[in-house]
């Protein structure tokens, strides 16, 4: 330990917490200004130079972001175009990255204020939680569904899938038993 850190003053837990608190809402303004950057870089093309394919891999390849999460960033980048007051709100580190990579997945203009009131209030999981919600929803009443009441197994079965931003894939699925047991 060097003489100057003996000589400072111990700080606070309170401190301490304002101190990582401040820190991560810089970190989430820090996060807003890099998505706008890829979104304007891929509305460009800019990164499609030297047979690079996409600019999922220009970020890959330049910045070292895992494929999949270069193509999540990419997505909640061009949704942040269209939520006016989500932007705002993750502009000013109010709110994280992973509150909104969730909301981008649902989010319209009837349901960006209680989205973004719930991101402003609750835990990233609680908007994952909401989120899986509305999607489940939204499948459910999807206009694209066979209006005919489901009366077999097979009928009734389910997929959902998407990436997170670290590439993994969350599967949520309704299988008959048989099918259920193999996965």
């Amino acid at each position: 330990m060097g003489v100057c850190e003996r000589l400072k003053p111990a700080k606070s837990n309170d401190q301490l917490g304002d101190e990582i608190t401040l820190l991560a809402g810089q970190i989430n303004a820090a996060c807003y200004s890099f998505l706008k950057l890829i979104a304007e870089f891929d509305n460009r093309d800019a990164w499609a130079a030297g047979g690079i394919r996409s600019c999922a891999h220009w970020l890959n390849w330049k910045c070292g972001i895992n494929l999949g999460s270069a193509r999540e960033k990419i997505r909640v980048a061009h949704c942040l175009e269209s939520l006016p007051k989500i932007n705002v709100a993750f502009s000013l580190g109010e709110i994280s990255y992973s509150k909104v990579r969730a909301m981008t997945r649902v989010a319209t203009d009837d349901n960006e204020d209680f989205l973004l009131m719930i991101a402003q209030h609750g835990t990233a999981s609680h908007m994952e939680q909401l989120v899986c919600k509305y999607q489940s929803v939204a499948q459910r009443q999807s206009p694209h569904q066979d209006p005919k009441p489901q009366t077999t197994q097979e009928d009734a079965q389910k997929l959902m899938s998407y990436q997170d931003a670290d590439g993994m894939w969350i599967i949520h699925a309704k299988l008959p038993a048989e099918t259920g047991a193999l996965v």
